[in-house]
Protein backbone atom coordinates (compact mmCIF):
# COMPACT_ATOMS: atom_id res chain seq x y z
CA UNK A 1 0.00 0.00 0.00
CA UNK A 2 2.89 2.66 0.93
CA UNK A 3 4.63 1.44 -2.59
CA UNK A 4 1.30 2.40 -4.27
CA UNK A 5 0.89 5.69 -2.70
CA UNK A 6 4.40 6.98 -3.08
CA UNK A 7 3.97 6.00 -7.12
CA UNK A 8 0.75 7.65 -7.26
CA UNK A 9 1.76 10.87 -4.86
CA UNK A 10 4.92 11.21 -7.37
CA UNK A 11 2.62 11.39 -10.46
CA UNK A 12 0.33 14.15 -8.79
CA UNK A 13 3.28 16.10 -8.04
CA UNK A 14 4.41 15.70 -11.70
CA UNK A 15 1.26 16.77 -13.41
CA UNK A 16 1.35 19.79 -10.74
CA UNK A 17 4.99 20.27 -12.09
CA UNK A 18 3.99 20.84 -15.33
CA UNK A 19 2.07 23.46 -14.21
CA UNK A 20 5.03 25.49 -13.33
CA UNK A 21 7.80 27.28 -14.83
CA UNK A 22 10.95 25.52 -16.22
CA UNK A 23 12.83 27.08 -13.14
CA UNK A 24 10.16 26.18 -10.45
CA UNK A 25 10.00 22.30 -12.02
CA UNK A 26 13.37 22.16 -11.68
CA UNK A 27 13.83 23.04 -8.49
CA UNK A 28 10.99 21.34 -7.49
CA UNK A 29 13.04 18.04 -9.21
CA UNK A 30 16.48 18.88 -7.36
CA UNK A 31 14.74 19.13 -4.08
CA UNK A 32 13.24 15.50 -4.69
CA UNK A 33 16.74 13.93 -5.39
CA UNK A 34 17.87 15.82 -2.34
CA UNK A 35 15.16 13.97 -0.26
CA UNK A 36 14.87 10.64 -1.97
CA UNK A 37 17.90 8.43 -2.00
CA UNK A 38 16.34 5.60 -4.37
CA UNK A 39 15.28 8.64 -6.49
CA UNK A 40 18.54 10.03 -6.61
CA UNK A 41 20.55 6.65 -7.07
CA UNK A 42 18.34 6.25 -9.76
CA UNK A 43 19.46 9.81 -11.46
CA UNK A 44 23.31 8.82 -10.98
CA UNK A 45 22.69 6.17 -13.97
CA UNK A 46 21.01 8.80 -16.69
CA UNK A 47 23.13 12.16 -15.26
CA UNK A 48 26.21 13.88 -15.93
CA UNK A 49 29.58 13.97 -13.89
CA UNK A 50 32.28 16.66 -13.17
CA UNK A 51 35.40 15.43 -12.37
CA UNK A 52 38.16 16.73 -9.40
CA UNK A 53 41.01 14.98 -8.31
CA UNK A 54 41.94 16.34 -5.09
CA UNK A 55 39.62 19.34 -5.36
CA UNK A 56 40.81 20.80 -8.74
CA UNK A 57 38.72 20.38 -11.40
CA UNK A 58 39.09 18.58 -14.73
CA UNK A 59 39.68 20.54 -17.33
CA UNK A 60 40.04 20.40 -21.30
CA UNK A 61 41.52 22.77 -23.97
CA UNK A 62 40.00 23.51 -26.88
CA UNK A 63 41.84 26.16 -28.84
CA UNK A 64 42.28 28.66 -26.41
CA UNK A 65 39.49 28.13 -24.53
CA UNK A 66 39.03 25.74 -20.74
CA UNK A 67 36.12 23.40 -21.14
CA UNK A 68 34.68 22.07 -18.34
CA UNK A 69 33.71 18.32 -19.83
CA UNK A 70 30.62 16.27 -18.62
CA UNK A 71 30.93 12.54 -18.61
CA UNK A 72 28.06 10.63 -18.92
CA UNK A 73 27.17 7.89 -16.65
CA UNK A 74 28.45 5.22 -19.43
CA UNK A 75 31.90 7.24 -19.89
CA UNK A 76 32.25 7.96 -15.92
CA UNK A 77 31.49 3.61 -15.41
CA UNK A 78 34.49 2.73 -18.61
CA UNK A 79 36.87 5.38 -16.44
CA UNK A 80 35.87 3.55 -13.24
CA UNK A 81 36.62 0.19 -14.68
CA UNK A 82 40.45 0.68 -14.95
CA UNK A 83 40.66 1.06 -11.70
CA UNK A 84 38.61 -1.89 -10.91
CA UNK A 85 36.37 0.26 -9.06
CA UNK A 86 32.52 1.50 -10.24
CA UNK A 87 29.32 1.49 -7.66
CA UNK A 88 31.50 2.48 -4.12
CA UNK A 89 33.12 5.38 -6.49
CA UNK A 90 29.63 6.71 -8.07
CA UNK A 91 28.05 6.39 -4.43
CA UNK A 92 30.99 9.35 -3.38
CA UNK A 93 29.02 11.82 -5.80
CA UNK A 94 27.44 15.01 -4.83
CA UNK A 95 24.39 16.38 -6.94
CA UNK A 96 25.24 19.90 -7.71
CA UNK A 97 22.39 20.67 -10.23
CA UNK A 98 20.60 19.79 -12.89
CA UNK A 99 19.77 20.83 -16.29
CA UNK A 100 16.03 22.38 -17.58
CA UNK A 101 15.36 19.09 -18.91
CA UNK A 102 16.12 17.82 -15.93
CA UNK A 103 19.27 15.98 -16.61
CA UNK A 104 21.30 16.00 -12.80
CA UNK A 105 24.61 17.03 -12.71
CA UNK A 106 27.24 15.17 -10.34
CA UNK A 107 30.95 16.34 -8.85
CA UNK A 108 32.92 13.36 -8.28
CA UNK A 109 36.21 13.68 -6.39
CA UNK A 110 38.66 11.05 -7.58
CA UNK A 111 41.77 12.33 -5.54
CA UNK A 112 42.25 8.78 -4.61
CA UNK A 113 43.28 7.07 -8.08
CA UNK A 114 45.99 7.72 -10.28
CA UNK A 115 45.62 11.31 -11.41
CA UNK A 116 48.11 10.47 -15.02
CA UNK A 117 45.83 7.85 -15.75
CA UNK A 118 42.33 9.88 -15.64
CA UNK A 119 44.23 13.13 -17.69
CA UNK A 120 45.52 10.41 -20.01
CA UNK A 121 42.00 8.85 -20.71
CA UNK A 122 40.30 11.63 -21.30
CA UNK A 123 42.87 13.74 -22.83
CA UNK A 124 42.66 16.95 -19.97
CA UNK A 125 44.53 18.18 -17.12
CA UNK A 126 43.30 18.70 -13.15
CA UNK A 127 43.58 22.26 -12.70
CA UNK A 128 43.90 24.46 -9.53
CA UNK A 129 40.41 25.83 -8.98
CA UNK A 130 42.03 29.46 -8.68
CA UNK A 131 43.03 29.18 -11.87
CA UNK A 132 40.05 27.52 -13.28
CA UNK A 133 37.79 29.78 -12.24
CA UNK A 134 39.16 32.50 -14.24
CA UNK A 135 39.61 30.38 -17.82
CA UNK A 136 36.50 28.57 -18.24
CA UNK A 137 33.54 31.01 -18.66
CA UNK A 138 30.63 32.54 -16.24
CA UNK A 139 28.43 29.22 -15.77
CA UNK A 140 31.09 27.14 -16.02
CA UNK A 141 33.12 29.17 -13.28
CA UNK A 142 29.97 29.19 -10.93
CA UNK A 143 29.05 25.70 -11.42
CA UNK A 144 32.67 24.69 -10.16
CA UNK A 145 33.21 26.94 -7.01
CA UNK A 146 29.59 25.38 -5.52
CA UNK A 147 31.03 21.57 -6.64
CA UNK A 148 34.35 22.23 -4.96
CA UNK A 149 33.11 23.68 -1.97
CA UNK A 150 30.23 20.84 -1.35
CA UNK A 151 33.06 18.67 -2.09
CA UNK A 152 35.42 19.98 0.66
CA UNK A 153 32.93 20.60 3.08
CA UNK A 154 31.80 16.54 3.00
CA UNK A 155 35.93 15.91 3.18
CA UNK A 156 35.96 18.08 6.13
CA UNK A 157 32.68 16.60 8.26
CA UNK A 158 33.34 13.21 8.23
CA UNK A 159 32.75 13.03 11.79
CA UNK A 160 30.46 14.26 14.04
CA UNK A 161 31.44 17.09 16.64
CA UNK A 162 29.79 15.80 19.76
CA UNK A 163 30.59 11.99 19.71
CA UNK A 164 33.64 11.70 17.00
CA UNK A 165 31.56 9.02 15.10
CA UNK A 166 31.79 8.57 11.69
CA UNK A 167 28.74 10.73 9.61
CA UNK A 168 26.79 9.53 6.84
CA UNK A 169 26.18 11.08 3.55
CA UNK A 170 22.79 10.70 1.99
CA UNK A 171 22.88 10.22 -1.53
CA UNK A 172 22.66 13.49 -2.71
CA UNK A 173 25.12 14.39 -0.98
CA UNK A 174 23.06 17.41 0.42
CA UNK A 175 23.70 16.39 4.49
CA UNK A 176 25.07 14.28 7.11
CA UNK A 177 23.95 12.35 9.57
CA UNK A 178 25.49 11.25 13.03
CA UNK A 179 23.89 7.93 13.46
CA UNK A 180 24.62 7.76 17.01
CA UNK A 181 23.63 10.89 17.70
CA UNK A 182 20.69 11.71 15.50
CA UNK A 183 22.42 14.96 14.54
CA UNK A 184 22.10 16.22 11.06
CA UNK A 185 24.96 18.57 9.52
CA UNK A 186 23.87 20.66 6.35
CA UNK A 187 26.41 22.14 4.60
CA UNK A 188 27.23 25.94 5.49
CA UNK A 189 28.46 29.30 3.97
CA UNK A 190 30.18 31.89 5.87
CA UNK A 191 29.34 35.33 4.95
CA UNK A 192 31.65 37.84 4.31
CA UNK A 193 31.48 41.70 2.73
CA UNK A 194 33.31 43.21 -0.21
CA UNK A 195 32.90 46.47 0.02
CA UNK A 196 34.26 49.28 -2.70
CA UNK A 197 34.70 52.64 -0.87
CA UNK A 198 34.45 56.35 -2.40
CA UNK A 199 34.77 59.60 -1.39
CA UNK A 200 32.89 60.91 -4.54
CA UNK A 201 35.54 61.11 -6.98
CA UNK A 202 38.13 58.77 -6.21
CA UNK A 203 37.62 54.46 -4.64
CA UNK A 204 39.93 52.98 -2.56
CA UNK A 205 41.99 49.75 -3.50
CA UNK A 206 44.17 47.66 -1.34
CA UNK A 207 46.54 44.42 -1.68
CA UNK A 208 47.48 41.97 -0.06
CA UNK A 209 51.01 40.37 0.21
CA UNK A 210 49.79 36.80 -1.19
CA UNK A 211 47.89 38.64 -4.37
CA UNK A 212 49.35 38.70 -7.86
CA UNK A 213 51.98 41.26 -7.90
CA UNK A 214 49.99 44.69 -9.29
CA UNK A 215 46.58 43.15 -8.31
CA UNK A 216 44.11 45.76 -6.39
CA UNK A 217 40.69 45.01 -5.48
CA UNK A 218 38.31 46.33 -2.82
CA UNK A 219 38.11 45.58 0.88
CA UNK A 220 36.99 42.57 1.94
CA UNK A 221 36.50 40.67 5.47
CA UNK A 222 34.22 38.28 7.41
CA UNK A 223 31.00 38.81 9.25
CA UNK A 224 31.14 38.86 13.28
CA UNK A 225 28.76 36.37 15.00
CA UNK A 226 25.88 39.16 15.75
CA UNK A 227 26.79 41.82 13.54
CA UNK A 228 24.26 42.18 9.97
CA UNK A 229 26.34 43.57 7.10
CA UNK A 230 26.07 47.18 7.68
CA UNK A 231 27.61 46.95 11.24
CA UNK A 232 30.40 44.56 9.07
CA UNK A 233 31.17 47.20 6.18
CA UNK A 234 31.49 49.84 8.73
CA UNK A 235 33.65 47.93 11.06
CA UNK A 236 36.20 46.24 8.45
CA UNK A 237 36.99 49.80 6.85
CA UNK A 238 37.10 51.34 10.00
CA UNK A 239 39.69 48.53 10.31
CA UNK A 240 41.82 47.92 7.66
CA UNK A 241 41.79 51.98 6.34
CA UNK A 242 41.32 53.58 9.18
CA UNK A 243 38.43 55.46 7.67
CA UNK A 244 34.60 56.23 8.85
CA UNK A 245 31.74 55.18 6.30
CA UNK A 246 29.25 57.23 6.50
CA UNK A 247 26.46 55.81 4.06
CA UNK A 248 26.87 52.40 2.06
CA UNK A 249 24.31 50.62 -0.40
CA UNK A 250 23.87 46.64 -1.31
CA UNK A 251 25.01 46.09 -5.14
CA UNK A 252 25.05 42.07 -5.30
CA UNK A 253 26.43 38.88 -4.08
CA UNK A 254 28.27 36.14 -5.37
CA UNK A 255 29.37 32.81 -3.74
CA UNK A 256 33.36 32.31 -3.65
CA UNK A 257 35.37 28.86 -2.77
CA UNK A 258 37.97 30.98 -1.05
CA UNK A 259 39.15 30.22 1.36
CA UNK A 260 36.34 27.92 1.64
CA UNK A 261 32.72 28.06 1.07
CA UNK A 262 31.88 32.09 1.72
CA UNK A 263 28.58 34.16 0.61
CA UNK A 264 30.48 37.51 -0.76
CA UNK A 265 28.09 40.53 -0.17
CA UNK A 266 29.32 43.59 -2.38
CA UNK A 267 28.63 46.77 -1.21
CA UNK A 268 29.76 50.54 -2.09
CA UNK A 269 30.64 52.43 0.95
CA UNK A 270 31.05 56.39 0.52
CA UNK A 271 33.25 58.49 3.19
CA UNK A 272 33.33 62.12 3.19
CA UNK A 273 35.85 63.61 1.08
CA UNK A 274 37.66 66.01 3.64
CA UNK A 275 38.39 62.64 5.90
CA UNK A 276 39.46 60.56 3.10
CA UNK A 277 42.99 60.24 4.66
CA UNK A 278 43.96 56.50 4.66
CA UNK A 279 45.12 55.44 7.77
CA UNK A 280 46.30 51.82 6.49
CA UNK A 281 46.29 48.58 8.95
CA UNK A 282 49.61 46.87 8.23
CA UNK A 283 49.14 43.72 10.07
CA UNK A 284 46.28 42.85 7.04
CA UNK A 285 47.18 44.77 4.33
CA UNK A 286 50.21 45.56 1.72
CA UNK A 287 49.07 48.55 0.89
CA UNK A 288 45.56 50.50 0.28
CA UNK A 289 45.36 53.75 -1.73
CA UNK A 290 42.84 55.84 -3.90
CA UNK A 291 42.24 55.41 -7.66
CA UNK A 292 40.61 58.25 -9.89
CA UNK A 293 39.08 57.07 -12.86
CA UNK A 294 40.98 57.48 -15.44
CA UNK A 295 43.62 54.78 -13.52
CA UNK A 296 40.73 52.49 -13.09
CA UNK A 297 39.50 52.51 -16.54
CA UNK A 298 43.13 52.12 -17.86
CA UNK A 299 43.51 48.92 -15.20
CA UNK A 300 40.21 47.21 -16.13
CA UNK A 301 41.83 47.45 -19.54
CA UNK A 302 44.58 45.91 -18.51
CA UNK A 303 45.75 41.85 -17.89
CA UNK A 304 48.15 40.21 -15.76
CA UNK A 305 50.60 39.52 -18.24
CA UNK A 306 50.40 43.08 -19.41
CA UNK A 307 50.99 45.14 -16.05
CA UNK A 308 54.84 44.08 -15.48
CA UNK A 309 56.94 47.36 -16.53
CA UNK A 310 60.90 47.36 -17.93
CA UNK A 311 62.23 48.12 -14.71
CA UNK A 312 60.53 45.10 -13.17
CA UNK A 313 57.64 47.20 -11.75
CA UNK A 314 53.89 46.33 -11.85
CA UNK A 315 51.23 48.50 -12.74
CA UNK A 316 47.74 48.15 -11.51
CA UNK A 317 45.18 45.24 -12.59
CA UNK A 318 42.01 44.53 -10.90
CA UNK A 319 40.33 41.55 -10.70
CA UNK A 320 39.00 39.36 -14.20
CA UNK A 321 35.10 39.57 -14.83
CA UNK A 322 34.27 36.35 -13.03
CA UNK A 323 35.13 38.18 -9.07
CA UNK A 324 32.28 40.42 -7.75
CA UNK A 325 35.29 42.80 -7.52
CA UNK A 326 34.95 43.48 -11.09
CA UNK A 327 31.65 44.28 -11.00
CA UNK A 328 32.07 46.50 -8.46
CA UNK A 329 34.59 48.84 -9.94
CA UNK A 330 32.49 48.92 -13.06
CA UNK A 331 29.39 50.25 -11.35
CA UNK A 332 31.27 53.00 -10.20
CA UNK A 333 32.85 53.57 -13.52
CA UNK A 334 29.02 53.86 -14.48
CA UNK A 335 28.49 56.50 -12.07
CA UNK A 336 31.20 58.19 -12.49
CA UNK A 337 30.70 58.83 -16.39
CA UNK A 338 26.78 58.87 -16.15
Amino acid sequence: MAAIYQVVNRRASSLACRLHSTYVRKMRYLNELKEDDSLCRQAQTSGTFYLFHSLSPFLQKAGKKYLVPQLGAAEMKRILEKFKETEQWIEKSVLIGCSDEHVPHFALDLGALEKSVIESELQGSFTDIRKALFVVDGNDSSLLASAQSLLRWHDSHQYCSKTGQPTQKNVAGSKRVCHASGITYYPQMSPVVITLVSDGSRCLLARQPSFPQGMYTALSGFCDVGENVEETVRREVAEEVGLEVESLCYSASQHWPFPSSCLMIACHASVRAQQAEISMNSLELEEARWFGLEEIVEGLKREPRSSKQDDGSFLPWFPPKQAIAHQLICEWVKRQTS
